[in-house]
């Protein structure tokens, strides 16, 4: 990754921050999160600094700090359990330029992602030579994923895996360290970045039988039943609003963008008419009725009076190919899929690309697939 990134950057003439050893990664820690650190302690005495590393600008900024303004504080750094890095003892080889020179004899894959690279980073290769750690841990990727999990279920930290697992080295501290000891530790990151990692494995991605029979145990709002009928509001159309008529009209017969799209922004069934049509390559302007530049004189629900007036419909997306309507998500993909739309777009100057083999129902919102 880390290769690809300075190929890239020499090939494009791009700038790098080069983090794992650029000072003001442990700088910017040293003046904020070191300071916020102190301050939270300023009336307790904080015994243990526990914390992972990335690129080693937290361990390298914050434990310069603590050791010049805590020195009683001990520094305690965790590393994966199979990547001992540290722990080993074996010095990182770097090139004349400080970078790195090869991944490290002791690096192995590992589950706790965004900790440890496959090389010490120079940051962290200061705080060793400084003699800043007081002690490595050796943290199990398995007791990661489960104390990740634990926070989330038990104290409502949704966070990922290596802030379980410098959880779970400030848990091994505290079984070792003196009664009334306090102890810190650093999570820094969200569970939502993890959501397909093994995080989640015990975690199903639709509706388990028992969610579904407890769906299935009240009879209303159900996609699997058809809603109980109730008399149906009346729909009325609004009488015509010629200067909206005019808006439209010119919107419909714009010969540069024939395929005009009425849609809402927030439509699932608008947004996957959108996907499609990025998939076969057909331009189209998509006039977004609840969006801000509708709002001013109610011109989006204005328009869609008119086309209530002009087509009969009353939902959203209405599509429209030379002014002709085609109609809604599924009279247009029903038509795509038949090659009709094809036919009619060509007459209009509009070329489907012949290399699309996407079925547009895939791109439906998934809840709608039967399960």
């Amino acid at each position: 990754m880390v290769a690809k990134a300075e190929e890239l950057a020499k090939a494009h003439g791009w700038w790098q921050p080069r983090q794992f050893e650029n000072p003001a990664n442990a700088e910017i820690h040293a003046r904020t999160t070191a300071v916020e650190i102190l301050e939270d302690f300023a009336d307790v005495s904080l015994d243990y600094w526990v914390t992972g590393f990335g690129t080693g600008g937290t361990l390298n900024g914050v434990s310069r700090v603590l050791r010049e303004k805590s020195p009683h504080t001990q520094i305690i750094v965790c590393e994966p359990d199979n990547s001992a890095m540290l722990a080993s003892g074996i010095a990182q080889t770097r090139h004349n330029d400080g970078s790195t020179g090869a991944s490290h004899p002791r690096a192995r894959p590992h589950l706790m992602q965004g900790w440890s690279p496959d090389f010490i980073p120079s940051l962290v290769e200061q705080v060793a030579a400084a003699s800043r750690i007081d002690g490595v841990l050796l943290i199990d990727g398995q007791e990661a994923l489960r104390c990740s999990r634990e926070l989330a279920r038990q104290e409502g930290l949704f966070v990922g895996i290596s802030a379980g697992a410098t959880f779970a080295g400030a848990l091994r501290v505290a079984q070792a360290a003196a009664p009334g000891a306090n102890i810190l530790c650093m999570l820094p990151d969200t569970g939502e970045r993890y959501l397909s990692t093994p995080l989640f494995n015990d975690v199903a991605v639709d509706m388990t039988e028992e969610e579904i029979k407890l769906s299935k145990s009240t009879p209303g709002f159900r996609f699997d039943v058809p809603p109980a009928t109730a008399p149906s509001p009346i729909e009325t159309v609004a009488a015509p609003d010629e200067a909206i008529i005019r808006e439209v009209d010119a919107l419909l017969h714009d010969p540069e963008q024939p395929v005009v799209m009425f849609a809402y922004e927030w439509c699932e069934f608008c947004d996957s008419v959108r996907k499609v049509f990025s998939q076969y390559g057909i331009p189209y302007t998509s006039i977004d009725l609840d969006s801000v530049a509708y709002q001013p004189g109610d011109r989006g629900s204005r328009m869609f009076e008119d086309l209530k007036r002009r087509t009969g419909s009353f939902t959203l997306p209405q599509i429209f190919v030379g002014g002709d309507f085609e109609g809604g998500c599924i009279d247009v993909f029903n038509s795509l899929k038949s090659g009709q739309l094809h036919a009619r777009l060509g007459k209009h100057g509009v070329t489907v690309d012949p290399s699309a083999r996407i079925d547009p129902y895939e791109l439906l919102p998934t809840w709608l697939h039967p399960r």
